[in-house]
């Protein structure tokens, strides 16, 4: 079956399966080696979630006009790139540590102290436990795979918003 000659909805619904299917082994591997995701992992979930959220919408709502599925497919574009810049950012850390990481404070700490304006800077501009790699597959790290999802999320979101029916 050519996924190109599925129906807007059933694209985009399969885009929300996707996600929920990264999502629950993301909560599995997390519980299954009972480690806490570091404040970068957090952020990477929930522009997974929002990617998923517009998925599921998108596939509920299935517009019969052209300009319904362009707008779902760039708001499914935006989430995912959104995703991408973050798993990007973790990369960039996992893969050039900082030379002298002092473990930051934790997700709880942060919350509790600061708004969610200052919650998001010192989330973004980590520098400590986020450069630690605790799981890898195939040589890849928990956020490389998550950058190539997010990045092939976002293929997927332009392909089945854009596609001429």
């Amino acid at each position: 079956m050519n996924p190109l000659n599925l129906s807007f909805r059933t694209q985009f619904l399969l885009g929300f399966a996707a996600v929920c299917a990264i999502l629950g082994y993301a909560l599995f591997v997390q519980f299954v080696d009972h480690a806490e995701p570091c404040p970068l992992c957090i952020f990477q979930r929930l522009a997974f979630a929002a990617t998923g959220v517009v998925f599921l919408v998108g596939g509920l709502h299935a517009p019969r006009g052209t300009k319904g599925r362009k707008v779902y497919g760039v708001l499914a574009f935006i989430a995912a790139l959104i995703g991408i810049g973050i798993a990007g950012k973790h990369v960039t850390l996992q893969l050039f540590p900082p030379a002298m990481p002092s473990c930051g404070p934790g997700w709880d700490y942060l919350i509790e102290t600061n708004t969610w304006l200052g919650v998001l800077r010192s989330v973004l501009g980590a520098k400590s436990d986020c450069s630690v790699i605790n799981w890898s597959f195939l040589g890849l790290t928990m956020p490389m795979w998550s950058l190539l999802c997010f990045v092939v999320l976002a293929a997927w979101a332009l392909l089945a918003g854009f596609r001429k029916r």
